[in-house]
């Protein structure tokens, strides 16, 4: 006659297929403290910016990045045409919106800019305004500190650049230090 229960292995099985589960949940909402969707927008952001300053560099044209409120995208100085184009052509450059619910700040030169919205499809084929920052052929770059923020959670990651083209990335789960 055999016994009516579970075996210490099926429920050991349980137990762990549980734990999975569980680690898997706390991950995807972020209760670690970190804002994974964030985090990945500014490291695209960085390395983007790093390699237009290779870039700038190696081809000897003039980049920029315009920041939108809800967006952003890349250009270049086309100095036939005496304007800035942007770099949809190319994939990786296209114009790219955040996320909903995350916002930019922009500060150049430790100044706060007000971000406006750059209509598409601008009338009278009036010239795009000019981006805010700017990588030259030199290898220079505009001084800058782009946050992402989630408004929700007010969690928040940065991208600083400074004048020669290095950039850093403040990421959500390492907030800067405190100082007096």
């Amino acid at each position: 006659m055999r016994n009516k229960g579970f075996t210490l292995v099926e429920i050991l099985v349980v137990v762990v297929i549980m734990a999975v589960v569980i680690a898997l949940a706390v991950l995807s909402i972020g209760v670690t403290g970190r804002d994974a969707q964030l985090d990945e927008e500014s490291r695209r952001i960085e390395g983007l910016v790093d390699i237009l300053h290779e870039r700038a560099l190696l081809e000897g044209r003039d980049f920029g990045l315009r920041i939108q409120p809800t967006g952003y995208e890349f250009t270049v100085f086309e100095t036939g045409r005496d304007r800035w184009l942007t770099l949809n052509d190319e994939q990786e450059f296209r114009h790219r919106n955040l996320p909903k619910g995350v916002t930019f700040k922009l500060q150049l030169d430790s100044v706060d800019v007000v971000l406006k919205p750059v209509e598409q499809g601008m009338l009278n084929n009036q010239p795009a305004p000019p981006p805010q920052m700017v990588i030259a052929a030199s290898g220079d770059g505009t001084p800058f500190r782009l946050t992402l923020t989630r408004e929700a959670t007010q969690a928040s990651t940065s991208v600083n650049g400074d004048a020669f083209g290095k950039t850093t990335l403040v990421s959500s789960d390492h907030p800067p230090d405190k100082r007096s």
